[in-house]
This record gives structure tokens, C-alpha cells and sequence, in this order.
């Protein structure tokens, strides 16, 4: 028996780019077994789960967004009841009531976590698509007007309102120090969300106070009701204030309802939740104009209201830009 002869790398080859060439193969291999998993074909399959020709309201949709199936929302994830995360997902009123949307519409509205003050940008700089986060339909924002300075920052936002909420305040429990208004808040300190319509509100009342001789409102501003709420708690702060359905959520659950209470009467300045859609978006805002109307009339919206205790904020139509 002799001895094989030794082989060798072809002319021009050494052995490690024979070794190279076969983990090349054997790679190529892998992905052919495991499918393509380049970003372009995952967004493909992923939309194809996601997409659902036959829904009521497919065909109503811009052609981009029934082709990724998929439309991107931009949301404060930290807002008790309207969103926020248990175990990892997105829960609330606004994540309830868009599943039921893209029921209609035949995609995902997927929610994106963002501070608040952000979530214009974010649309301006099409990072989203919409944002759907107790944001209040206000004239400023539909022009794109800063509330702050009066300057004229965006072109603004569409508005599909959906929900009918007043802003409300609220102490540490037995803690009231006479605060039973906006007016008793003179001289006091307030948590609010940063940008939003309690912020106003605080800034305007604060203006009163000073114009009345009276001292201002000292005014600190979270990017967060949960901080907020934390500011509160540990008495940082007499007040906060928030949108109703955050404000009765926090008393009724914080502590097990040992760390606040609502004062003041009523929610005031009831204003309308908006879906906000850039206004270079007309045929993604009458889709969604749509959506939301089917599922008012279909019953899921009510179901949705009651699951989260605020039928009382149920609309009778839903309106485009009906804030003031």
C-alpha cells in the first residue's frame, strides 16, 4: 500500500483563501436555509403579516403605507391610562383604540416612545407618520403657532378628534393646603408635563396671580406625568395637574389610593384628544377619519371607553380640527 500523494491549493490559491472561499459558501448556505435576512426582506414579511387587503378600509390608505402595512405613531409611553407599558407592552386607551383602527384600515399602528414635547418634530422630520398621545386639538397646534412665543415654528397638524377631556388638579391626600381651584394655587408650587395644556394653563394663571398683586405660581416642569406625580409624592411640590383621565387614574391607583386626591371641582377647559397628522398627509388623515368613525359606529370604540372607565369622554361625532 503506498502512500497518497500530498494535495495541494491550486496555482494562485493559498490555503487560507481556499478556507475563506468554503466559509463563504457555507454562509451563503445558512442564509438560503434560513431565508434572507437583510433589513429590506424582513420589513417585507413583516408587512405582509401585517397587511389585510380585505379590511373595510385598505384601499383608503396612501400606497406607501399599505405597502409597509405598517403606520409608525409617535406616543409619550408614560401616561396612565391613555399608554404606558405593563410587562414590556404598550397598554392604554390610545393603544386599545388603535388596534381597533387598524382593524379597519387592514395594518399595525405601531407606537414609538418619545417625550411629548417631541412628537411635532418627530412628524416634521417624518420619523413618524402620526402621533396618537392625549395630545389636545388646539388652534395653536393645528397652525403650528408655539403657544409659548406666538411664533409660527411648523405648518402645523390635522386633527381627528376622538376623546373629550377637561384638565384636573390634584394634592397629596389630606394635604390640600387650601388649594380648591386654580385661583388657590397663587403662591403655591405645581408639577406639570412639559408642553402640555396643564403647562399652559399654569403659565396663564401664574400671569393672574402677578396681575392681581398676588404671588406667581412656581411652575416645574417634568418631561413626564410620572415624574411629576414622583415630585408630588414626595412633596416636592403642593399640586399637580394633568388631563382628567391621568389625574383620576393616579388618585385612584397610586398607593392604592392613599397618595392623592382631586380638588378643584370639575375638570376644566374640556377640550378634544386629536390624532395629529402632518398636513401634507390629507389622505392618511381621511383614512384615519374614516377608521375612527366605523369603529364609533361599530361599537368597539364604547367597548374600548368602558374597559378604561371614561365613557363620560365619549364624542358623538368625530370631527376634523374641532379644537379651539
Amino acid at each position: 500500500m503506498t502512500a497518497s500523494p500530498t494535495r495541494r491549493p491550486a496555482p494562485g490559491r493559498s490555503r487560507s483563501a481556499v478556507a475563506a472561499a468554503t466559509a463563504v459558501a457555507a454562509s451563503l448556505l445558512l442564509l438560503s436555509a434560513c431565508g434572507d435576512q437583510t433589513d429590506a426582506a424582513i420589513a417585507k414579511r413583516e408587512a405582509a403579516k401585517n397587511r389585510n387587503p380585505d379590511a373595510p378600509l385598505f384601499k383608503l390608505l396612501p400606497k406607501e403605507i399599505q405597502d409597509k402595512a405598517m403606520i409608525q405613531v409617535g406616543s409619550d409611553i408614560t401616561y396612565k391610562p391613555v399608554e404606558f407599558r405593563t410587562d414590556g407592552k404598550v397598554t392604554g386607551i390610545d393603544p386599545d383604540l388603535a388596534e381597533a383602527l387598524g382593524e379597519e384600515l387592514g395594518v399595525k399602528l405601531n407606537f414609538n416612545n418619545a417625550t411629548f414635547d417631541t412628537l411635532m418634530g418627530g412628524m416634521k422630520s417624518k420619523r413618524y407618520d402620526i402621533a396618537m398621545s392625549a395630545m389636545t386639538d388646539t388652534k395653536d397646534r393645528q397652525q403650528g403657532v408655539d403657544s409659548s412665543t406666538g411664533k409660527k415654528v411648523s405648518d402645523g397638524v390635522d386633527f381627528i378628534d376622538y376623546l373629550d377631556v377637561g384638565v384636573s388638579i390634584y394634592t397629596q391626600k389630606g394635604k390640600t393646603q387650601g388649594i380648591d381651584g386654580w385661583e388657590a394655587l397663587c403662591g403655591k408650587k405645581i408639577a406639570v408635563q412639559r408642553g402640555t395644556v396643564s403647562h399652559d394653563l399654569a403659565k396663564d394663571q401664574s400671569k393672574k396671580c402677578e396681575e392681581s398683586g398676588t404671588d406667581s405660581i412656581s411652575i416645574e416642569a417634568f418631561d413626564n406625568d410620572t415624574e411629576a406625580q414622583t415630585r408630588l409624592r414626595t412633596g416636592g411640590v403642593d399640586a399637580v395637574s394633568s388631563d382628567y383621565p391621568v389625574a383620576a387614574y393616579a388618585v385612584k391607583t397610586s398607593g392604592g389610593g392613599n397618595d392623592f386626591q382631586l380638588v378643584g371641582g370639575a375638570p376644566v377647559k374640556a377640550a378634544p384628544y386629536g390624532i395629529a397628522v402632518p398636513k401634507d398627509s390629507p389622505k392618511l388623515r381621511d383614512a384615519l377619519k374614516a377608521a375612527m368613525e366605523a369603529i364609533v359606529k361599530k361599537g368597539s370604540y364604547a367597548k374600548v371607553l368602558k374597559k378604561w372607565n371614561v365613557t363620560d369622554a365619549a364624542v358623538k361625532e368625530v370631527k376634523l380640527n374641532g379644537g379651539s
